[in-house]
């Protein structure tokens, strides 16, 4: 029984090693930094707004180009 208690031991101390271990490298590698409203470096402004649709809105979409024997649209 003390062969099963002291291999118990040396694994849990294993474990704990490893995990001490991985904890001091992933801090180690993590950045800290808290958020801001700051633009980021090399950026120029916002986004490009999209274009406009090719359709009136409540026109039907058109059926050109979709699969074959496709007839009905979608509601």
């Amino acid at each position: 029984m003390d062969q099963h208690r002291t291999a118990l031991v040396l694994f849990a101390l294993a474990v704990v090693a490893v995990v001490v271990i991985a904890s001091a490298v992933t801090v180690e590698k993590v950045n800290l930094r808290t958020a801001s409203n700051d633009a980021p470096p090399y950026t120029t402004g916002l986004a490009r707004p999209h274009q406009p649709l090719d359709r009136a809105p409540g026109e039907p979409l058109p059926t050109v180009g979709g699969p074959a024997g496709a007839t009905r649209q979608r509601p």
